[in-house]
């Protein structure tokens, strides 16, 4: 029987698959159920009419200040991830859009929306930072035993979280999995990294495996998340823990700074609406489908925590203040690559609308006089131990 939900709040104002393909020359492929691939098709750029979300045009329309666009890169040449002697041709040749480079769909179907290029990484880094301080320089919420042999990082991107985990856990042998092999070479000991794409059922680990699954930031990735956490509580062994952290793709406002219409409010409709056409939600906090998940798989001692998390430097808590800078810094770096594929391929936007819509944005971000965050939620879980 899941124990009672704990919620925790604090607010700004207050203060697979074919198997995992290895990095290493002895990767492994084993046949699998792949998903269903995404209709990307839509509507001609600017004909958008549906409720609440302004048409592409709508930003072309409007008067851009001098300096809004003076460091978007959008349209520029993204640097293709370094290969490394390992990997063969086919993993290396990431899809192209408008510049920026995707994983690979020789891989997989996956349609996963953010770039794997240089950019796109250090966004990422930066983030990551953002999330330590945010946990106080914790990587995880569950109450893991020091003694845990087996870790699962799922969709680890540059692999940062799993290296800083592996530090903590030398004795733990951590794999992080990822659709893009952009991760480092040089890691400890007992860290690995492998190609696998965890929408994809079953999952080739076996059953009752690692003491933890760690999980961060793939919201508008799984097609059905019920499924996907599913598969990571029959990986998980009897006691272990099983853990997502996600953040809302909605900017919201307790003040009513941030106005109906603005840039940062449609940008959440819109990923909320692509979210749809896509087959894969954005709000997976906005929609509660991570904790119903936990709970359709019979985990034990759900927990559930909330942060309110600042977006900017507005907030007069000075911790609060730093992790909004940082949000706001992770954001900057790559605008274009969050939203590029979303706003193009799947919504049906022109590279110029994207760009201009870009600038309106960024500007909106820097405003101090909007206090804006989204809303973090982490839930974890443990497995039952069989009865006596």
């Amino acid at each position: 029987m899941d124990s009672p939900s704990e919620k925790k709040s604090p607010s700004p104002e207050a203060g697979k698959n074919p198997g995992p393909k290895s990095l290493s020359p002895e990767a492994k492929s084993s046949p699998g159920k792949k998903s269903p691939s995404p209709t990307t098709g839509s509507p001609p750029a600017g004909t958008t009419t549906i409720e609440g979300i302004l048409p592409a045009s709508h930003w072309t329309d409007q008067p851009i200040h001098p300096d809004d666009d003076a460091d978007s890169s959008l349209g520029d040449d993204g640097d293709v991830a370094s290969s490394t002697a390992s990997l063969t041709s086919s993993i290396m040749a990431y899809r192209t859009v408008h510049g920026r480079t995707f994983h690979s769909d020789r891989i997989t179907d996956a349609q996963y929306w953010t770039p794997n290029d240089d950019q796109a990484t250090e966004a990422n880094d930066i983030i990551h930072h953002m999330l330590t301080l945010v946990q106080d320089g914790k990587l995880y919420k569950a109450p893991l035993n020091e003694n845990i042999s087996r870790a699962l990082d799922v969709g680890t991107g540059s692999g940062i979280w799993a290296l800083d985990f592996a530090d903590e856990f030398p004795n733990c042998q951590v794999l992080g999995t990822d659709i893009s092999p952009n991760q480092p070479t040089w890691v400890p000991p007992n860290l690995k990294f492998e190609m696998d794409d965890a929408t994809l059922v079953p999952w080739t680990f076996p059953p009752n495996h690692f003491d933890y699954i760690h999980v961060r930031y793939l919201f508008g990735s799984i097609p059905d998340w019920n499924s996907f956490i599913a598969q990571a509580f029959n990986c998980t062994k009897p006691g272990g823990w099983v853990e997502s952290y996600e953040a809302s793709c909605v900017f919201r406002s307790d003040d009513g700074t941030l106005l109906e219409g603005s840039p940062m409010d449609q940008w959440g409709k819109v990923f909320v609406e692509a979210g749809k056409k896509f087959g894969r939600p954005f709000d997976v906090v906005g929609e509660g489908l991570v904790q119903a998940a936990f709970r359709e798989a019979e985990f034990e001692e759900v927990t559930e925590w909330e942060f309110k998390c600042p977006i900017g430097g507005w907030a007069k808590d000075p911790k609060l203040k730093e992790i909004g800078e940082f949000a706001l810094a992770g954001i900057l770096q790559d605008i274009e690559g969050w939203i590029l594929f979303v706003w193009s391929q799947v919504m049906g936007w022109s590279k110029e609308e994207v760009g201009v819509y870009v600038a309106h944005l960024r500007r909106q971000l820097r405003d101090p006089n909007v206090h804006a965050y989204c809303l973090m939620r982490c839930v974890y879980g443990r497995k039952p131990q069989p009865a006596a």
